[in-house]
């Protein structure tokens, strides 16, 4: 598999390590090395190596929100009043803690968000106060998420 970034050469090896790392990333490197059958610096040359190329960028804590009262997710479609405003309108959103995620959109929205909240009233506060405010944001268009049925990475 080719990487189009810089064009780094991913093996049958890389692609386990990934796999390892993406089910647990606070595996055990030489638990790594053993399964696989090669030794411990191998496996980390090959993590410095994709680490280089960007094809890993991190490794993160996953938190479970609801556990701490976020019940409610939503996704919020933005509607700019005029393209300029895109880099203006992301500054804003970048202070909003709840703000989880913003894509800049092709269709009918320029920006879509995620965003966490305690509850509903906390979402209508949030839109109303502090993204419906921001300059440049003519209106919102917002989908309340039930249920997250499939969370998962790219598949190695």
């Amino acid at each position: 598999m080719k990487i189009n970034q810089l064009q780094i050469e991913i093996d049958g090896i890389d692609k386990e390590i990934l796999r390892f790392l993406m089910e647990d990333a606070r595996k055990p490197i030489l638990q790594i090395a053993n399964k696989i059958g090669i030794s411990g610096a191998a496996i980390h040359q090959r993590l410095r190596k994709l680490e280089d190329a960007n094809v890993i960028s991190g490794s993160r804590l996953i938190v479970n929100t609801k556990v701490l009262g976020y019940n409610t997710m939503a996704f919020v479609g933005v509607y700019l009043d005029k393209a300029s405003s895109n880099s203006e309108a992301v500054k804003e959103l970048k202070k909003i803690p709840e703000v989880l995620e913003c894509h800049y959109t092709t269709g009918n929205w320029s920006i879509l968000i995620k965003i966490i909240c305690r509850d509903n009233e906390h979402l209508m506060n949030l839109l109303n106060k502090k993204i419906q405010p921001i300059d440049g944001v003519s209106r919102t268009e917002t989908f309340i998420s039930l249920d997250q049925q499939i969370e998962r990475q790219i598949q190695l």
